[in-house]
């Protein structure tokens, strides 16, 4: 009996862990700052990669994430539903909002007086979304509740190719579903084997080998273990700098 114990502690820890990795409906406790920039887009990006978030199909709706939450890039591109938590600062919070940010940035530690430190979970969110839960006039801090919710996108998935010569990276964003990025792989059109490539940081995913003049083709999997094939996405005329979209999108 004591070793069946054990097990199902076990089993109960993995399920929690895996529910605040991918789409939850529990809410968890945190803290929510801001950016100190309001209106310009490429000021919103960061450790994720992506330049412009607005040209990444994110819009102005972005967060830095502690390093709880971040996990050296795990969670680019992930889906973070932010309430402010009325009851405990009536005087800041708005009662019953709620706003849907996308993570595409880190929150170092010993940043905004040691909130973003682990194992602390916390939010530096750009401007318009910060205000789109707390009071205006409110320059400090308010406790928030937070959970992993799908991403809603707007087209394709986007593919943006990076490097030079053989060193190929790719850059992926405007992912619909769970919206974090687990594993890619590509495929040249000369071949028929599937390259599995690594994280090189943020959201952007390298692999080695001469790609160019090749149509490619990426398999992409989500942290929810969904999977989807972009079979020519990129044309055999690409080159590093461009961009382009699939017809399909995770749901």
């Amino acid at each position: 009996m004591e070793m069946k114990g054990k097990y199902l502690v076990t089993i109960i820890l993995l399920v929690s862990t895996l529910s605040v990795g991918m789409c939850s409906n529990r809410w968890i406790r945190a803290h929510a700052t801001f950016y100190g920039v309001n209106d310009s887009p490429a000021s919103l990006g960061g450790a994720c990669g992506y330049d412009n978030p607005y040209h990444a199909g994110f819009g102005a709706h972005t967060a830095a994430l502690s390093g709880a939450l971040f996990k050296s890039g795990e969670s680019c591109g992930g889906c973070y539903q932010v309430r402010c938590d009325y009851r405990a600062d009536p005087k800041w919070c708005l009662r019953g909002a709620a706003v849907t940010v996308t993570a595409t940035n880190f929150c170092p530690s010993n940043n905004n007086g040691g909130w973003c430190n682990l194992p602390r979970h916390h939010f530096d969110m750009s401007m318009p979304a910060f205000f789109r839960i707390a009071r205006r006039g409110n320059e400090g801090i308010v406790p928030v509740f937070y959970r992993r919710v799908g991403c809603r996108r707007r087209g394709g998935v986007r593919f943006t190719m990076r490097g030079q010569g053989t060193f190929n990276m790719v850059i992926l964003s405007n992912v619909g579903g769970s919206g974090a990025v687990k594993a890619v792989a590509v495929r040249g059109s000369r071949g028929k084997i599937w390259h599995q490539m690594t994280r090189n940081w943020g959201a952007n995913w390298q692999s080695s080998g001469d790609l160019r003049g090749q149509r490619l083709s990426f398999r992409v999997t989500l942290l929810d273990r969904k999977t989807m094939t972009f079979l020519n996405i990129v044309p055999s005329s690409w080159w590093f700098g461009q961009t382009f979209s699939s017809r399909g999108q995770f749901h």
